[in-house]
C-alpha cells in the first residue's frame, strides 16, 4: 500500500489544533500578567515558550527513540487526515502487513501529538514576534533601551519555520540520517535563541548589569559552547544511525581500547539510513566508529566544561550557574553511561537528549549574562 508523501488537505485543521494549543498558554499569560505592562507580558510569554519548546524537544526525542518517526508516513497529516482517528483503516492495514513495522496505532498517535505540539510552539513563537515588533514600534526612544530588538524574535520565527521544513523532510525522506541529525540540532538552536532572549529580557527587567569577566573566561565560555555543539552533532549522528549499542561496555569498547573501526564509511554524510553511499549495508565497524568518536569527543567536552566550572566558581554572581552547569554535565555523563551499559533504556535516552538541551541553555545564559572586560574585580 502506497500513500502520497505530501498531502496538504488536512493543513487548515492542523493549524486550528495548533491555534488551540497555542491559545491556552497565551491566554494564561495574558491573564496572569493582566496588570503588567507590555514588556512584562512579553517576558513571561518568552519564558513560557522556552519551557514548552524544551518539552517539545523532549517529546521529539521520545518520538524518535520509540521508533514513531514514521508512525504517519505522510506529512503534515496522517494518511491525509488531521488525526489517526480518520486513518484507522490505513493504519490497521499497515500494521497487519508489518506488525513490528514503523506504522502502528500507538506510533501514529505519538507522531501526530508531536506535530500538534510543534504547531502550537510555532504559533507561540509567531505571537512572540508580533508582540516584540508591536512593543518596539510603540515604544519611546527611552523605552527602546530596555527592549530587545524585535529582529531576534523574527529570526526565531524564521528558524522555527525551517525546523518545520526539516520535520517534513524527516518523514518524507524516511529518517535520512543527515536530515534527522540536522532536525535535532535545529531544535537545540531554537532553544538557544529563546534562551538568549529570555536571559536578556530578565536582565533588563531586573535592571541587573551584565557581569564583567576577563577575556580569558569569556573565551572559555565560547569554547565550551563550540565544543558542546560539536558533541551534540556527534550524539545526533550516533542516535540517528542507531550506533549506541555498537559498544556495550565501558571504558573499553568490545573488550578493546581501540576496536576495529571504519571511520570513512561511518562518516559518509549523505546516505540513506542503514546503508553506505555505495548501497551496501552499513558495517558494524562503521557503527563502532560513530560510537567511539562520540566517546572521544565527550571526553574533550567534559574537560573543557570542568575547567569552565572551576573558573566560574571564582565569581560570586556566577557561582549558581556554575553549579547548575556541573550538575547538568554529571547528568549527561550518567545518562550516557546508562545508555551503553543498560542497553539503551528509553528513559535514559530521553533524559540524555533533554540534558543536552538544558546544558546548552545554561551555556547560552552564561554568555548573555556576561561580557568581556579588561577591568574587573573577582567577587568572592
Amino acid at each position: 500500500m502506497t500513500t502520497s508523501l505530501f498531502d496538504l488537505s488536512p493543513l487548515l485543521r492542523l493549524v486550528g489544533i495548533g491555534m488551540v494549543l497555542a491559545g491556552l498558554p497565551l491566554i494564561w499569560v495574558l491573564w496572569r500578567k493582566r496588570h503588567a505592562q507590555g514588556f512584562g507580558r512579553l517576558q513571561a510569554l518568552t519564558l513560557l515558550t522556552l519551557f514548552l519548546t524544551f518539552d517539545l524537544v523532549l517529546f521529539g526525542s521520545f518520538t524518535r527513540l520509540s521508533d514513531s518517526g514514521l508512525g504517519c508516513p505522510d506529512w503534515p497529516g496522517c494518511y491525509g487526515n488531521a488525526s489517526p482517528l480518520g486513518a484507522q483503516s490505513q493504519i490497521s492495514d499497515a500494521q497487519t502487513a508489518m506488525p513490528d513495522g514503523p506504522v502502528t496505532h500507538s506510533k501514529a498517535w505519538i507522531e501526530m501529538v508531536h506535530r500538534y505540539l510543534a504547531s502550537g510552539v510555532g504559533l507561540l513563537i509567531f505571537a512572540l514576534a508580533l508582540g516584540a515588533w508591536w512593543l518596539w514600534k510603540n515604544a519611546s526612544l527611552q523605552d527602546k533601551a530596555k527592549l530587545l530588538h524585535p529582529g531576534w524574535a523574527a529570526l526565531t520565527f524564521v528558524w522555527v519555520c525551517i525546523q518545520g521544513a526539516f520535520g517534513a523532510l524527516t518523514v518524507t525522506m524516511k529518517l535520512f540520517p543527515a536530515i534527522v541529525a540536522l532536525h535535532l540540532l535545529g531544535g537545540y538552536i531554537l532553544l538557544a535563541l529563546l534562551t538568549g532572549q529570555a536571559a536578556s529580557l530578565s536582565l533588563r527587567e531586573s535592571a541587573q548589569p551584565v557581569f564583567p569577566v576577563p577575556r580569558s573566561l569569556r573565551l572559555w565560555m565560547v569554547s565550551g559552547l563550540v565544543v558542546f555543539v560539536l558533541q551534540v552533532l556527534s550524539g545526533a549522528w550516533v542516535s540517528t544511525n542507531y550506533a549506541v549499542l555498537a559498544c556495550t561496555d565501558f571504558p573499553m569498547c568490545q573488550g578493546q581500547w581501540w576496536p576495529q573501526m571504519d571511520f570513512a564509511r561511518g562518516f559518509e554524510i549523505w546516505r540513506p539510513l542503514g546503508l553506505s553511499q555505495d548501497g551496501n549495508p552499513l558495517s558494524f565497524q562503521a557503527l563502532t566508529a560513530i560510537h567511539f568518536f562520540h566517546r572521544l569527543l565527550a571526553g574533550l567536552t567534559c574537560m573543557v566544561l570542568l575547567v569552565l566550572f572551576w573558573k566560574l566558581r571564582a565569581y560570586a554572581a556566577l557561582r549558581k550557574p556554575a553549579e547548575g552547569l556541573l550538575v547538568l554535565l554529571l547528568l549527561q555523563v550518567l545518562t550516557g553511561l546508562s545508555n551503553v551499559v543498560l542497553g539503551w533504556p528509553l528513559l535514559a535516552a530521553v533524559l540524555h537528549t533533554g540534558g543536552a538541551g538544558a546544558l546548552g541553555a545554561c551555556l547560552v545564559w552564561l554568555i548573555v549574562a556576561s561580557k568581556a572586560s579588561p577591568h574587573f574585580e573577582k567577587q568572592q
